[in-house]
Protein backbone atom coordinates (compact mmCIF):
# COMPACT_ATOMS: atom_id res chain seq x y z
CA UNK A 1 0.00 0.00 0.00
CA UNK A 2 1.03 3.49 -0.53
CA UNK A 3 1.83 6.03 1.75
CA UNK A 4 -0.86 8.84 1.68
CA UNK A 5 -2.42 12.11 3.52
CA UNK A 6 -5.58 11.49 5.62
CA UNK A 7 -7.86 14.57 5.80
CA UNK A 8 -10.43 14.20 8.46
CA UNK A 9 -13.72 16.08 7.36
CA UNK A 10 -17.03 17.30 9.10
CA UNK A 11 -18.50 19.47 6.71
CA UNK A 12 -19.43 18.77 2.89
CA UNK A 13 -18.03 22.07 1.87
CA UNK A 14 -14.80 20.92 3.69
CA UNK A 15 -14.84 17.97 1.73
CA UNK A 16 -14.72 19.19 -1.70
CA UNK A 17 -11.99 21.62 -0.86
CA UNK A 18 -10.06 18.37 -0.29
CA UNK A 19 -10.73 16.71 -3.75
CA UNK A 20 -8.26 17.35 -5.74
CA UNK A 21 -5.01 16.43 -6.88
CA UNK A 22 -5.96 13.04 -6.87
CA UNK A 23 -7.70 12.68 -3.47
CA UNK A 24 -10.53 10.31 -2.99
CA UNK A 25 -13.28 9.95 -0.45
CA UNK A 26 -13.00 7.18 2.05
CA UNK A 27 -16.75 6.50 3.79
CA UNK A 28 -16.74 2.85 5.79
CA UNK A 29 -13.87 1.98 3.48
CA UNK A 30 -14.03 -1.41 2.76
CA UNK A 31 -13.60 -1.65 -0.92
CA UNK A 32 -10.74 1.49 -1.09
CA UNK A 33 -8.49 -0.12 1.20
CA UNK A 34 -9.19 -3.52 -0.32
CA UNK A 35 -8.11 -1.91 -3.89
CA UNK A 36 -5.21 -0.07 -2.02
CA UNK A 37 -3.90 -3.53 -1.01
CA UNK A 38 -3.94 -4.74 -3.70
CA UNK A 39 -2.40 -2.17 -5.85
CA UNK A 40 -5.02 -1.03 -7.92
CA UNK A 41 -5.32 2.53 -6.84
CA UNK A 42 -2.83 4.92 -5.29
CA UNK A 43 -4.13 7.81 -3.84
CA UNK A 44 -1.94 10.52 -2.63
CA UNK A 45 -4.59 11.80 0.26
CA UNK A 46 -8.00 10.21 1.50
CA UNK A 47 -11.14 12.37 2.19
CA UNK A 48 -12.61 10.78 5.31
CA UNK A 49 -16.15 11.74 5.00
CA UNK A 50 -17.25 9.20 7.82
CA UNK A 51 -17.87 11.95 10.49
CA UNK A 52 -20.13 14.15 8.68
CA UNK A 53 -23.45 14.23 10.10
CA UNK A 54 -25.23 15.90 7.45
CA UNK A 55 -24.59 12.78 5.46
CA UNK A 56 -26.38 10.73 7.86
CA UNK A 57 -29.94 9.63 8.15
CA UNK A 58 -33.07 7.84 6.57
CA UNK A 59 -36.61 9.98 6.19
CA UNK A 60 -39.51 8.26 5.01
CA UNK A 61 -41.94 10.98 3.59
CA UNK A 62 -45.30 11.15 1.36
CA UNK A 63 -42.94 11.95 -1.82
CA UNK A 64 -40.55 9.15 -0.74
CA UNK A 65 -37.50 7.94 0.70
CA UNK A 66 -34.45 9.88 1.60
CA UNK A 67 -31.43 8.05 2.02
CA UNK A 68 -28.19 9.54 2.98
CA UNK A 69 -25.03 8.27 1.68
CA UNK A 70 -23.45 7.27 5.13
CA UNK A 71 -26.26 5.36 6.38
CA UNK A 72 -24.90 1.72 6.66
CA UNK A 73 -26.17 -1.42 5.11
CA UNK A 74 -27.51 -2.71 8.68
CA UNK A 75 -29.32 0.69 8.83
CA UNK A 76 -31.13 0.50 5.86
CA UNK A 77 -32.50 -3.73 6.67
CA UNK A 78 -33.60 -2.39 9.80
CA UNK A 79 -35.45 0.29 8.83
CA UNK A 80 -38.81 -0.06 9.89
CA UNK A 81 -40.90 1.67 6.98
CA UNK A 82 -38.03 0.45 4.37
CA UNK A 83 -38.70 -3.09 5.67
CA UNK A 84 -42.55 -2.45 4.67
CA UNK A 85 -42.50 -0.13 1.87
CA UNK A 86 -39.19 -0.49 0.12
CA UNK A 87 -39.08 -4.15 1.24
CA UNK A 88 -36.56 -5.19 -1.81
CA UNK A 89 -33.80 -2.67 -0.82
CA UNK A 90 -34.02 -3.98 2.71
CA UNK A 91 -33.55 -7.58 1.38
CA UNK A 92 -30.74 -6.36 -1.15
CA UNK A 93 -28.69 -4.58 2.33
CA UNK A 94 -29.55 -7.08 4.90
CA UNK A 95 -28.26 -10.32 2.94
CA UNK A 96 -24.96 -8.53 1.44
CA UNK A 97 -21.18 -9.67 2.99
CA UNK A 98 -21.22 -10.33 6.44
CA UNK A 99 -22.71 -8.61 9.87
CA UNK A 100 -20.07 -6.96 10.57
CA UNK A 101 -19.53 -5.46 6.89
CA UNK A 102 -23.05 -4.27 6.77
CA UNK A 103 -22.32 -2.52 9.93
CA UNK A 104 -19.07 -0.16 8.59
CA UNK A 105 -20.51 -0.79 4.49
CA UNK A 106 -22.35 2.97 3.26
CA UNK A 107 -25.11 2.86 0.78
CA UNK A 108 -22.91 5.34 -0.59
CA UNK A 109 -20.19 3.20 -1.41
CA UNK A 110 -21.74 -0.02 -1.94
CA UNK A 111 -23.41 1.40 -4.98
CA UNK A 112 -20.23 2.63 -6.03
CA UNK A 113 -17.85 -0.24 -5.63
CA UNK A 114 -15.58 -1.28 -8.20
CA UNK A 115 -15.92 -5.24 -10.08
CA UNK A 116 -14.91 -7.84 -8.90
CA UNK A 117 -13.17 -9.46 -11.15
CA UNK A 118 -9.87 -11.12 -10.51
CA UNK A 119 -8.38 -10.08 -13.67
CA UNK A 120 -9.18 -6.56 -12.78
CA UNK A 121 -7.79 -6.75 -9.29
CA UNK A 122 -4.90 -9.06 -9.65
CA UNK A 123 -1.98 -6.79 -10.86
CA UNK A 124 -0.99 -9.11 -13.13
CA UNK A 125 -3.04 -8.34 -15.80
CA UNK A 126 -2.90 -5.40 -17.91
CA UNK A 127 -6.60 -5.10 -17.65
CA UNK A 128 -7.85 -2.46 -19.61
CA UNK A 129 -10.66 -1.32 -16.87
CA UNK A 130 -7.28 -0.27 -15.50
CA UNK A 131 -6.02 1.51 -18.48
CA UNK A 132 -4.19 -1.50 -19.20
CA UNK A 133 -2.79 -1.84 -23.00
CA UNK A 134 -4.48 -5.04 -23.20
CA UNK A 135 -7.03 -4.64 -26.44
CA UNK A 136 -9.38 -7.55 -25.57
CA UNK A 137 -10.82 -8.58 -21.60
CA UNK A 138 -8.72 -11.75 -20.45
CA UNK A 139 -12.19 -13.15 -19.53
CA UNK A 140 -13.28 -13.95 -23.14
CA UNK A 141 -10.53 -16.81 -23.14
CA UNK A 142 -9.76 -17.04 -19.88
CA UNK A 143 -10.88 -18.19 -16.69
CA UNK A 144 -14.89 -17.24 -16.74
CA UNK A 145 -17.27 -19.07 -14.78
CA UNK A 146 -18.37 -16.04 -12.69
CA UNK A 147 -18.04 -13.72 -15.59
CA UNK A 148 -20.81 -11.68 -17.45
CA UNK A 149 -23.64 -13.77 -19.41
CA UNK A 150 -25.06 -10.64 -21.08
CA UNK A 151 -23.57 -7.19 -22.43
CA UNK A 152 -19.99 -8.59 -22.12
CA UNK A 153 -18.60 -8.04 -25.24
CA UNK A 154 -15.69 -5.53 -24.14
CA UNK A 155 -15.65 -6.41 -20.66
CA UNK A 156 -17.15 -9.31 -18.72
CA UNK A 157 -16.94 -8.25 -15.25
CA UNK A 158 -19.96 -7.93 -13.08
CA UNK A 159 -21.95 -5.49 -11.31
CA UNK A 160 -20.58 -5.71 -7.86
CA UNK A 161 -23.44 -3.82 -5.78
CA UNK A 162 -26.84 -5.61 -4.53
CA UNK A 163 -28.60 -2.11 -3.88
CA UNK A 164 -28.45 -1.06 -6.77
CA UNK A 165 -30.55 -3.74 -7.89
CA UNK A 166 -33.47 -2.84 -6.43
CA UNK A 167 -32.47 0.86 -6.29
CA UNK A 168 -32.75 0.28 -10.20
CA UNK A 169 -36.22 -1.39 -10.29
CA UNK A 170 -37.55 1.20 -7.69
CA UNK A 171 -36.39 4.13 -10.43
CA UNK A 172 -33.97 5.81 -7.57
CA UNK A 173 -32.22 9.12 -7.95
CA UNK A 174 -29.45 10.23 -7.27
CA UNK A 175 -27.82 13.45 -5.75
CA UNK A 176 -24.46 14.48 -6.61
CA UNK A 177 -22.55 17.73 -4.95
CA UNK A 178 -19.18 19.35 -6.46
CA UNK A 179 -18.15 23.09 -6.18
CA UNK A 180 -20.02 23.36 -8.91
CA UNK A 181 -23.18 22.91 -7.38
CA UNK A 182 -25.61 20.05 -6.90
CA UNK A 183 -27.10 17.58 -9.50
CA UNK A 184 -29.25 14.93 -9.82
CA UNK A 185 -28.94 11.77 -11.57
CA UNK A 186 -31.72 8.93 -12.42
CA UNK A 187 -29.68 5.52 -11.04
CA UNK A 188 -30.40 4.34 -15.05
CA UNK A 189 -28.52 6.98 -16.05
CA UNK A 190 -26.03 6.65 -13.04
CA UNK A 191 -24.15 3.49 -13.99
CA UNK A 192 -21.72 3.74 -17.32
CA UNK A 193 -21.42 0.74 -19.64
CA UNK A 194 -17.98 -0.37 -20.38
CA UNK A 195 -18.97 0.01 -24.31
CA UNK A 196 -19.02 4.17 -23.23
CA UNK A 197 -16.24 3.97 -20.64
CA UNK A 198 -14.61 1.09 -20.00
CA UNK A 199 -12.67 3.03 -16.97
CA UNK A 200 -15.30 4.52 -15.02
CA UNK A 201 -18.14 2.29 -14.09
CA UNK A 202 -20.52 5.62 -12.94
CA UNK A 203 -21.13 9.25 -14.05
CA UNK A 204 -19.38 10.35 -11.12
CA UNK A 205 -16.54 12.63 -11.37
CA UNK A 206 -13.29 12.92 -9.10
CA UNK A 207 -13.91 16.07 -7.50
CA UNK A 208 -17.96 14.90 -6.63
CA UNK A 209 -19.39 13.76 -3.76
CA UNK A 210 -22.75 11.55 -3.71
CA UNK A 211 -25.18 13.64 -0.95
CA UNK A 212 -28.55 11.96 -0.96
CA UNK A 213 -30.54 9.09 -2.96
CA UNK A 214 -34.22 9.44 -3.19
CA UNK A 215 -36.67 6.55 -3.77
CA UNK A 216 -40.29 7.84 -5.18
CA UNK A 217 -42.73 6.52 -3.08
CA UNK A 218 -44.57 3.43 -4.47
CA UNK A 219 -47.89 3.16 -5.59
CA UNK A 220 -50.47 1.27 -4.04
CA UNK A 221 -50.51 -2.18 -4.72
CA UNK A 222 -46.54 -2.46 -4.95
CA UNK A 223 -44.71 -5.13 -3.41
CA UNK A 224 -40.77 -6.46 -4.31
CA UNK A 225 -38.02 -8.47 -3.40
CA UNK A 226 -34.67 -9.24 -4.09
CA UNK A 227 -32.40 -12.45 -3.68
CA UNK A 228 -29.26 -13.86 -5.02
CA UNK A 229 -27.71 -17.18 -5.63
CA UNK A 230 -24.07 -18.10 -4.83
CA UNK A 231 -22.02 -21.27 -3.91
CA UNK A 232 -22.66 -21.06 -0.18
CA UNK A 233 -25.58 -20.03 1.49
CA UNK A 234 -23.90 -18.28 4.05
CA UNK A 235 -21.90 -14.72 2.98
CA UNK A 236 -20.81 -15.44 -0.67
CA UNK A 237 -20.23 -12.85 -4.01
CA UNK A 238 -23.49 -13.97 -6.11
CA UNK A 239 -23.46 -15.81 -9.53
CA UNK A 240 -27.21 -14.93 -9.83
CA UNK A 241 -29.46 -12.24 -8.58
CA UNK A 242 -32.67 -10.57 -8.82
CA UNK A 243 -34.68 -7.89 -8.05
CA UNK A 244 -38.45 -7.30 -8.38
CA UNK A 245 -41.28 -4.86 -7.88
CA UNK A 246 -44.36 -5.42 -8.88
CA UNK A 247 -47.96 -3.56 -9.00
CA UNK A 248 -50.78 -5.31 -8.16
CA UNK A 249 -54.32 -5.40 -8.49
CA UNK A 250 -55.05 -8.96 -6.88
CA UNK A 251 -53.20 -11.12 -8.73
CA UNK A 252 -52.66 -9.60 -11.56
CA UNK A 253 -49.95 -7.41 -12.16
CA UNK A 254 -50.38 -3.94 -13.45
CA UNK A 255 -46.90 -3.15 -14.00
CA UNK A 256 -43.43 -4.75 -13.01
CA UNK A 257 -39.52 -3.91 -12.73
CA UNK A 258 -37.18 -7.28 -12.96
CA UNK A 259 -33.49 -5.70 -12.39
CA UNK A 260 -30.55 -7.93 -12.55
CA UNK A 261 -27.13 -7.14 -11.08
CA UNK A 262 -24.23 -9.88 -11.71
CA UNK A 263 -25.76 -10.22 -15.02
CA UNK A 264 -23.74 -7.34 -16.51
CA UNK A 265 -20.67 -4.62 -16.03
CA UNK A 266 -24.06 -2.34 -14.97
CA UNK A 267 -27.82 -3.42 -13.78
CA UNK A 268 -30.00 -4.35 -16.74
CA UNK A 269 -33.66 -3.99 -16.86
CA UNK A 270 -34.75 -7.54 -17.69
CA UNK A 271 -37.66 -5.62 -20.11
CA UNK A 272 -38.68 -8.98 -21.63
CA UNK A 273 -39.74 -10.35 -18.16
CA UNK A 274 -41.61 -7.44 -17.63
CA UNK A 275 -43.64 -7.09 -20.70
CA UNK A 276 -44.28 -10.92 -20.06
CA UNK A 277 -45.80 -10.07 -16.41
CA UNK A 278 -47.35 -6.52 -17.19
CA UNK A 279 -51.52 -7.71 -17.35
CA UNK A 280 -50.87 -10.76 -16.33
CA UNK A 281 -52.12 -12.83 -13.58
CA UNK A 282 -48.72 -14.34 -11.48
CA UNK A 283 -48.62 -18.07 -11.31
CA UNK A 284 -45.34 -19.88 -11.13
CA UNK A 285 -46.44 -20.63 -15.26
CA UNK A 286 -46.23 -16.74 -15.61
CA UNK A 287 -43.29 -16.36 -13.43
CA UNK A 288 -41.29 -19.44 -15.16
CA UNK A 289 -41.87 -17.73 -18.95
CA UNK A 290 -41.22 -14.25 -17.70
CA UNK A 291 -37.66 -15.84 -15.98
CA UNK A 292 -36.93 -17.26 -19.48
CA UNK A 293 -37.66 -14.51 -21.61
CA UNK A 294 -35.59 -11.95 -19.73
CA UNK A 295 -32.62 -14.56 -20.64
CA UNK A 296 -33.54 -14.87 -24.51
CA UNK A 297 -30.34 -12.59 -25.30
CA UNK A 298 -27.95 -13.72 -22.64
CA UNK A 299 -24.42 -14.45 -24.46
CA UNK A 300 -22.42 -16.77 -21.97
CA UNK A 301 -19.04 -17.46 -21.86
CA UNK A 302 -17.25 -20.93 -22.25
CA UNK A 303 -17.63 -21.37 -18.60
CA UNK A 304 -20.64 -20.13 -17.60
CA UNK A 305 -23.54 -21.08 -19.26
CA UNK A 306 -24.53 -22.66 -16.26
CA UNK A 307 -25.50 -19.03 -14.90
CA UNK A 308 -28.51 -18.85 -17.98
CA UNK A 309 -30.50 -21.28 -16.02
CA UNK A 310 -29.72 -20.00 -12.47
CA UNK A 311 -30.65 -16.59 -13.40
CA UNK A 312 -34.04 -18.03 -14.81
CA UNK A 313 -34.32 -19.99 -11.55
CA UNK A 314 -33.48 -16.39 -9.34
CA UNK A 315 -35.89 -14.29 -11.19
CA UNK A 316 -39.11 -16.77 -11.16
CA UNK A 317 -38.69 -17.42 -7.04
CA UNK A 318 -38.22 -13.81 -6.96
CA UNK A 319 -41.05 -12.92 -8.92
CA UNK A 320 -43.03 -15.25 -6.77
CA UNK A 321 -42.00 -13.91 -3.70
CA UNK A 322 -42.26 -10.30 -4.14
CA UNK A 323 -46.33 -11.71 -5.28
CA UNK A 324 -46.51 -12.95 -1.89
CA UNK A 325 -47.28 -16.56 -3.15
CA UNK A 326 -43.80 -18.09 -1.81
CA UNK A 327 -41.03 -17.15 1.27
CA UNK A 328 -37.71 -16.08 0.61
CA UNK A 329 -35.88 -19.06 -0.64
CA UNK A 330 -33.69 -20.67 2.02
CA UNK A 331 -31.19 -21.63 -0.65
CA UNK A 332 -30.54 -17.91 -1.31
CA UNK A 333 -27.13 -16.30 0.02
CA UNK A 334 -27.07 -14.63 3.06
Amino acid sequence: MNRFAFANCTTVDQALSELKDGAVLKAGGIDLLDLMKEGIVSPPRLVNIRNIGELRGITSGPDGLHIKPLSTLSEISEHSEIRRDYSALADAAGHAATPQVRNMATIGGNITQRPRCWYFRSSDFDCKKKGGSSRECHAHDGENQYHAVMNNGTCASVHPSSTAVPLLAMNARVEIASKRGKRTVKISDFYVAPEKDVINETVLQPDEIITEIFVPKPETGTRSAYQKYGEKESFDWPLADAGVVLVMDGDKCRRASVVLGVAAPTPIRANRAEEALAGATISEATARAAAKAAMQNATPLSQNGYKVQLFQTAIYRTILLAAGQIDRDPSAVG
